[in-house]
């Protein structure tokens, strides 16, 4: 039902063998938990990494306990030297971390500086964390003087939930600057659609089989959808009225969708190991 004039959407960055298109995105990590195998196929995905505060914690302890748990799993008695010897954390550092610092632990922050990443304080206190790191984001491309990478956000939709909406808020915001931003947890990955139609290429090995349309930051908008199980045709959707959650993905179709405002899609995911 789509056309040319539709914008195309994927989770390429999401394959188990990431496209040519990497040198295209950014990694950027929140203070929230995630498991190596979702981290291991993002910075795979992705050619540059910022850890926005906090997320240095979750990177480096998640590292560590990878380390460990593979560790234990070969050896199944784990010498202290050995880990040493196998250790991947410096395989994984980020090229920045940045924020107030509020949440970065004094041991992580001298692991990072004695691998030389740039570890910068902001004490903005009119930006989150998040915010920093776009801000970051935004000032390499100026210095390049590159096109826009698309930005992959690890975490920010579990936990507490004034972050969570903050996270969609400022996806909601961020859609008018930027093409391609996404936010993504081991359970479900988001975007917003702004107002248009769109073209979803839904790989269903990696997406699993329930989606939504939230009408989030509008007061309402008109959809139409196919590839969906229960499809809607010119359906007025807000929260006064119809939301369109615990959707199904229709297996061997993709999604079509057409909006008047923009709407905050989400589909979970598969297992990512």
């Amino acid at each position: 039902m789509g056309d040319s004039s539709s914008s195309q959407w994927n989770v390429d960055f999401l394959r188990h063998d990431p496209s040519k298109t990497a040198s295209k995105r950014v990694l950027l990590i929140l203070n929230q938990p995630f498991s190596a195998a979702l981290l291991r196929r993002l910075w795979n995905s992705t050619c540059w990494h910022c850890c926005a505060d906090g997320g240095a914690n979750r990177l480096l302890d998640t590292l560590r306990q990878q380390n460990l748990d593979e560790s234990s799993y070969e050896l199944h008695l784990i010498w202290l030297s050995f880990i040493v010897q196998v250790d991947t954390t410096a395989s994984y550092l980020p090229d920045l971390v940045k924020g107030d610092l509020d949440s970065l632990r004094p041991d992580v922050r001298e692991y990072y500086n004695s691998k030389g990443v740039p570890v910068v304080k902001d004490d903005d206190q009119d930006s989150t964390d998040l915010m920093k790191c776009v801000h970051a984001i935004i000032e390499k491309e100026k210095k390049e003087g590159t096109n826009q990478y698309e930005i992959i956000i690890l975490g920010g939709l579990a936990g507490r939930l004034d972050q969570t909406i903050h996270t969609i808020s400022y996806l909601h915001k961020l859609r008018k600057v930027r093409e391609r931003v996404y936010a993504i947890t081991d359970d479900n990955v988001c975007w917003v659609l702004d107002s248009g139609e769109h073209e979803i290429e839904i790989d269903h090995t990696i997406l699993g089989m329930t989606c939504g349309l939230l009408p989030v930051g509008i007061e309402s908008t008109i959809l139409s959808t196919s590839g969906l199980r229960w499809n809607l045709r010119d359906h007025s959707s807000s929260f006064d009225g119809l939301v369109s959650t615990s959707n199904h993905l229709v297996p061997g179709e993709n999604v079509w969708v057409k909006t008047s405002k923009p709407i905050l899609w989400t589909v979970e995911l598969r297992d990512s190991s």
